[in-house]
C-alpha cells in the first residue's frame, strides 16, 4: 500500500484519477484513497477525464462504466492510444459483466464489480500501481544496461573470444536456456545481456538477480513473489531472467525454479513466458554429479553452454579492452586521454589479471581519473595501485625475484595491504569479489584487516 512508514522519508504520493459522475461514490473513493496516502482527483465525464489526463500525469485512472457523455470504454480506448503505459481500472455493476470483459480486452488492467469491499478495492489499486512501477523500473534498467554495454558488448579479437561471440550469435535468436560459466570478472552478465539484446525478446525486460548476494531467507519471495507482490520471475515475463551465481540456490529453491521452468507458471496460476540465462564460476556439471546441484535443473539450464575464457588466455585482448575502457571513461569524465606509453602497454599485456576484465576495467577507470596528461604512463600505474609494481613483467622484479603466479600475487597483495585497506578496497584493487577474497583469506588462514575489524 501507499502508507507512509514512520521515520522514513516521504515519497511522492501516487496520483489517482477517479472518473465517476456519482458524487457520493466518487467522494467515498477519494476519501479511501487519501487515507492510504494517495493523491486522489475527480472527473465527472469522459471529456473532463481526457482533459485532466492531458493536463496532468496521473499514475492510475479508475473509471465507472456509465458516464454522462459516453462510457469508461471511451476513456480506455483514448488512453491506450495516447498513454499506453497508464494503467486503468474499470468499475461496473453485476449487470454489465460483459462490458467489464470488454474493458479488459480494450486494455484495462482490472475491473471491480459494485458494491466492492474496501480491501478488495485497495488491493486492486496497489496491484495496478505496482505493475506500472515495475514496468518503468525495467525500462530504466534496460536503458542503463544498454548505455553500459552497448548493443554488442563483447570485445575481443583472440581466437577464444571469437568462439564465444560466434556461439552468442547462434544462440541469441533461439529461445533455449543458456548456462554461462567463467571465472569471476570475465563478463558473464555482459554476455547474458548480449544474448537478450540480440534475441526476439530484446523489447522485453532483462531482469538480473544475484543468487549469491540476496539473503537466502528472502530469495524465495524475491524470485516467486507473494500474494501481494510480484516476484522477479513475473517481472521478467516476456523477456529474460538472468540468474547470476545460480549454484548458490538452496535445494528447495532449485526444485521450485525447475517447476517454474518446466510448467511456465509461478504461484500455481500465474503463467510466465521467460527465457532463463544462468551463470556460475563453479563447475556446475561436477556439482550436479556430487549431488550439490539438481541434475534435472542443470540439464534444463544448460541446453546451450557458453564458457568464458579468463583474460590471461585471451591473447591480445587485454590491450584492446584497455583502450576501449580508457576511451569510455575519458569521454564520461570529459578528459583527454588518448593512449598509453610503452611501459603501461607492456604491463597491460603481461599482467596475469586474476580479476579478469573487471580488474582491468577498475584499473583503467582509476588511471583515467588520476591521469595528469593525455597518455597513461608507468608512473600512473604506481599511482593507481601501489601493489602493481611487484608484478610488472615489463621491468625486473625487486631483488631479481621471479614473476608472481596469480594466486601468489593475490596473497602478496592481501598480506601487504590488509592492515591499511578494507575488504572492499582490497577486492577492488584485485578486481575480484569480496566473497572470493574472503574464501582465499580463509583458505590461507590470513587475519582479517584491522581497518575492517575496527569499523
Amino acid at each position: 500500500m501507499a502508507r507512509l512508514a514512520a521515520g522514513k522519508p516521504a515519497r511522492k504520493a501516487p496520483r489517482v484519477l477517479v472518473v465517476d459522475d456519482d458524487p457520493g461514490l466518487a467522494g467515498v473513493i477519494e476519501l479511501l484513497l487519501s487515507r492510504e496516502g494517495y493523491l486522489a482527483e475527480r472527473a465527472g465525464s469522459v471529456k473532463a477525464a481526457l482533459e485532466h489526463i492531458s493536463a496532468t500525469e496521473p499514475d492510475l485512472v479508475i473509471t465507472d462504466l456509465k458516464l454522462p457523455d459516453g462510457t469508461g470504454l471511451d476513456v480506455i480506448e483514448r488512453v491506450r492510444a495516447e498513454r499506453p503505459e497508464l494503467p486503468l481500472i474499470m468499475i461496473t455493476s453485476y449487470s454489465s459483466l460483459e462490458s467489464a470483459i470488454g474493458a479488459l480486452r480494450a486494455g484495462a488492467v482490472d475491473y471491480l464489480v459494485k458494491p466492492f469491499l474496501n480491501d478488495e478495492f485497495l488491493h486492486a489499486v496497489d496491484r495496478a500501481l505496482n505493475e506500472r512501477r515495475m514496468k518503468r523500473e525495467n525500462a530504466m534498467l534496460k536503458r542503463g544496461l544498454s548505455a553500459a554495454y552497448g548493443t554488442w558488448p563483447l570485445i575481443g579479437e583472440s581466437a577464444a573470444m571469437r568462439r564465444v561471440v560466434e556461439l552468442v550469435r547462434k544462440a541469441a535468436p533461439a529461445d533455449a536456456h543458456v548456462l554461462i560459466s567463467g571465472e569471476t570478472g570475465t563478463g558473464r552478465e555482459r554476455v547474458a545481456f548480449a544474448l537478450h539484446n540480440a534475441s526476439p525478446r530484446a523489447d522485453g525486460p532483462f531482469v538480473p538477480v544475484d543468487c549469491g548476494a540476496l539473503p537466502r531467507e528472502g530469495l524465495e519471495d524475491e524470485l516467486f513473489g507473494t500474494p501481494r507482490r510480484e516476484g522477479l520471475l513475473q517481472q521478467a515475463d516476456g523477456g529474460t531472467l538472468f540468474l547470476e551465481d545460480v549454484a548458490e540456490l538452496a535445494s528447495a529453491l532449485q526444485a521450485k525454479l525447475l517447476h517454474a521452468l518446466e510448467e511456465k507458471v509461478v504461484r500455481r496460476s500465474h503463467a510466465i513466458d521467460v527465457r532463463f540465462i544462468a551463470a556460475t564460476h563453479r563447475d556446475l556439471a561436477a556439482a550436479a554429479e556430487r549431488g550439490e546441484f539438481r541434475k534435472d535443473l542443470y540439464y534444463r539450464l544448460s541446453v546451450i553452454s557458453i564458457v568464458l575464457p579468463p583474460l590471461r588466455e585471451r591473447t591480445g585482448d587485454a590491450l584492446l579492452l584497455a583502450r576501449h575502457f580508457a576511451e569510455h571513461y575519458a569521454r564520461r569524465l570529459g578528459k583527454r586521454v588518448s593512449g598509453f606509453d610503452a611501459e603501461f602497454a607492456a604491463f597491460i599485456e603481461k599482467h596475469p589479471w586474476p580479476g579478469n576484465v573487471r580488474e582491468l576495467e577498475n584499473l583503467i577507470e582509476r588511471a583515467v581519473i588520476l591521469a595528469e596528461g593525455e597518455t597513461l604512463t608507468g608512473r600512473d600505474l604506481a599511482e593507481v595501485a601501489p601493489a602493481l609494481p611487484m608484478v610488472r613483467a615489463a621491468a625486473p622484479l625487486p631483488g631479481g625475484a621471479r614473476p608472481l603466479a596469480i594466486e601468489e600475487y593475490i596473497r602478496e597483495v592481501i598480506e601487504r595491504f590488509q592492515d591499511s585497506h578494507t575488504e572492499t578496497e582490497l577486492a577492488r584493487m584485485l578486481g575480484i569479489g569480496r566473497k572470493a577474497l574472503w574464501m582465499r583469506r580463509k583458505h590461507w588462514g590470513l587475519k582479517r584487516s584491522r581497518k575492517d575489524v575496527s569499523r
